[in-house]
């Protein structure tokens, strides 16, 4: 390992992938504000990830800081973390038997002066849920699982239930897609 990269976030997923892969790295995650009037997701991603790292950044200008950002893609609208537990189910009931797709966007920024070295790209891997019963989803939700995840469900825990297959980096639904961020940090020397 070259070098300690800062965390742009306070996701245990993002810090137990970068773990999995041997990334040495602090936490450091900037409080932004998440909305934004873009209806393209892969834009959302890639701008909410920025904004993430170029908070932290500013203030850690010596060191590589990785901002990501992920949401789920479902005819036409973009579903982030649901506010309260209606929003948990009336989502899960849209994606309920359905294919969708979850986006990472993800940055590395080194510089918080205008000058900064960055590496920018996103990812998107298909989902399809089974149908599901309501029960099982108010179950599910009763868990509380889904309240701080894109899209409502967690493919890592429990919300593994709900998901019939995928196409693309099992990793990016978990919230960061590591074999594309760590081949990306190998060619510019990071790790």
């Amino acid at each position: 390992m070259k070098e300690t990269i800062i965390l742009a976030s306070n996701s245990p997923r993002r810090s137990q992938l970068l773990k999995q892969i041997g990334v040495d790295f602090v936490v450091d995650a900037p409080d932004v504000d998440e909305t934004l009037e873009e209806s393209d997701p892969v834009k959302t991603v890639k701008a909410l990830s920025e904004r993430k790292a170029l908070a932290v950044a500013k203030r850690r200008e010596d060191r590589w800081v990785l901002g990501a950002d992920t949401v789920v893609y479902y005819d036409g609208e973009i579903l982030g973390k649901p506010s309260d537990p209606q929003e948990a189910y009336d989502m899960l009931c849209m994606l309920s038997g359905r294919r969708h797709e979850v986006i990472t966007g993800v940055t590395l920024l080194r510089g918080g002066d205008g000058k900064a070295e960055k590496i920018q790209f996103a990812e998107t891997t298909a989902v399809w849920m089974y149908q599901h019963y309501k029960d099982v989803i108010r179950q599910y939700i009763r868990s509380g699982e889904p309240m701080d995840k894109a899209g409502a469900y967690g493919i890592q825990g429990l919300g593994a239930i709900l998901v019939e297959k995928i196409e693309g980096d099992y990793n990016n639904v978990v919230g960061l897609p590591i074999a594309r961020l760590y081949m990306e940090m190998t060619r510019a020397g990071i790790v």
